[in-house]
């Protein structure tokens, strides 16, 4: 070989060696990337974590607040509020005597939209022989306006509706019975009657503080010339007690889990030691727990969460709902994968979708997470139309669909643990307590306890809903758990009100 073909053959085996040496440091990078990547989900499984016995610690701690918020006011991030319902549908505990008929309607205020809803009830036979809705929209200027103005937008259309309903189906005029759900913070004084403590969801109308609700109401149905009744004043999680109520008489407690989160249950009068001398012909009044607001230094707090609660509008309070509802389970996702695209370099340039806050909703991360499909296309489908991320690898699809699984099964486990606090709280968790047992024949024998439960989160969300039933489960005892059952409700803030109304028609 001459010297120009040994210089070649040296010159094509540096190049090759180079060429080798930047493969090998490309893959170890890539690696390295990936590697990482794994340690961020490592990371978040063990901050998620929720063994069972952590989950117990969470369930005293519930209890404990609950006893807390009873005793005394401010004694508890609880608020424990009073209802002032002392009866329910159907009665409390022989719900075939019931026999509520005629027609009810109800205001259903929650939002920038509200409805009004006319129930026609033919007792226990029929149960709801009619129901007809009509939604309206709040313009934005009402949201922040005066209470007069809103309050008369409102009773005008809830008087076409009347007067519609009427022309169409023959009834007379006349005073009408109505059950009114507000679903913003108010303290109660009497179950037709709150006073506004905190305007939420864009509202700010400055002169409703301190005013009673109800009466706002009324006053403009006054000038509208509508005569109508307010019956009950409730909350949404009030009203799903209500219709669970309604079609099952051992139903003890409520759920809402969805965008937002709350409970409330039944309690013993005798109990809230809060108000001596508080007086309930039934002996028993339901309390709206406000349980979103809960926390205990047992619950698996994680970076994202903390960093999530400082950029919130309202930093140290609902620290459990931040944790467990629809609002928040797909921002989390969200930047859990952000910090994965930014520290590893997963999605190459992630571009600014994925950089905008809670741009990835709960159904869309439920839509990754339930997807079945062998090449998760619907991953990689919802990752490029809607956080603007496109060729995600497969291998990485199967690692976002791992973060979902995370955070979902954290919420869902923490909304069990905080379903058996309230159970109990009230002796249904089988640990004997007051109300968990009862005696016929002189042997011991579990009681049937009902929860009802209402919203989109654990309707449309099925592994968030099998995670919860498996905790409920794993931390009642299969022995216990047989007795205990969730059941799923439909439109408490609407029917509910109604049904309310006609428990406490005059």
């Amino acid at each position: 070989m001459g010297k120009v073909g040994l210089g070649l053959a040296v010159g094509c085996a540096v190049v090759s060696c180079t060429l080798a040496a930047i493969l090998v440091r490309r893959r170890l990078k890539s690696r390295s990337k990936w590697n990482r990547a794994l340690a961020v989900l490592r990371e978040l499984q063990e901050e998620c974590s929720t063994p069972v016995g952590r989950l117990r610690q969470v369930v005293d701690a519930m209890a404990v607040e609950m006893h807390a918020g009873l005793a005394s006011e401010g004694g508890s991030k609880l608020k424990m509020l009073l209802t002032f319902v002392d009866k329910l549908p159907a009665g409390w505990v022989h719900p075939e005597l019931s026999d509520e008929k005629g027609v009810y309607y109800a205001l259903d205020l929650g939002g920038s939209n509200f409805r009004v809803l006319r129930v026609l009830l033919e007792g226990k036979q029929q149960r709801i022989a009619d129901l007809q809705v009509e939604k309206q929209s709040i313009p934005l200027y009402l949201m922040t306006g005066t209470s007069e103005a809103l309050f008369d937008y409102i009773a005008s259309t809830l008087k076409d509706f009347v007067e519609k309903e009427n022309n169409e189906n023959g009834l007379q005029p006349g005073m009408r019975e109505l059950g009114f759900t507000f679903s913003f913070p108010m303290k109660q004084t009497l179950v037709s009657s709150g006073v506004l403590v905190k305007w939420t969801k864009g509202f700010a109308i400055e002169d409703m503080y301190q005013k009673d609700v109800a009466e706002c109401l009324r006053q403009a149905m006054a000038r509208v010339g509508l005569e109508m009744r307010i019956a009950a004043l409730v909350n949404d999680t009030v009203g799903t007690l209500a219709v669970g109520h309604y079609y099952d008489g051992d139903i003890v407690a409520a759920v809402i889990i969805g965008t937002g989160t709350n409970a409330c249950y039944v309690e013993r009068t005798d109990a809230i030691t809060k108000c001596q001398g508080l007086l309930a012909n039934s002996g028993n009044m339901v309390v709206n727990i406000e349980w979103g607001n809960f926390w205990s230094s047992h619950l698996p707090r994680t970076s994202y969460d903390k960093v999530l609660d400082e950029e919130s509008p309202n930093p140290l309070e609902q620290g459990f709902e931040k944790m467990i509802s629809g609002m928040y389970l797909g921002e989390i996702v969200r930047r859990v994968i952000l910090r994965m695209g930014q520290e590893c370099n997963l999605f190459g340039d992630i571009g600014s979708k994925l950089e905008e806050p809670f741009i990835l909703r709960t159904p869309l991360m439920s839509a990754m997470h339930e997807d079945d499909s062998p090449d998760l296309r619907e991953v990689a489908r919802i990752m490029k139309e809607n956080l603007g991320v496109s060729d995600v690898p497969l291998k990485v699809r199967r690692l976002i669909v791992s973060v979902c699984d995370v955070v979902a099964c954290r919420a869902a486990r923490l909304v069990a643990a905080g379903i058996v606090g309230i159970l109990k709280k009230i002796g249904r968790d089988g640990s004997g307590g007051v109300g968990g047992w009862s005696k016929g024949d002189g042997h011991g024998k579990m009681r049937r306890t009902v929860i009802a439960i209402e919203g989109g989160l654990y309707e449309s969300y099925s592994r968030f809903r099998e995670y919860l039933h498996a905790a409920v489960e794993e931390l009642l005892g299969k022995e216990v758990a047989q007795h205990v059952f969730l059941r799923l409700t439909h439109d408490g803030a609407g029917i509910g009100a109604a049904l309310l109304a006609a428990a406490y028609s005059s």
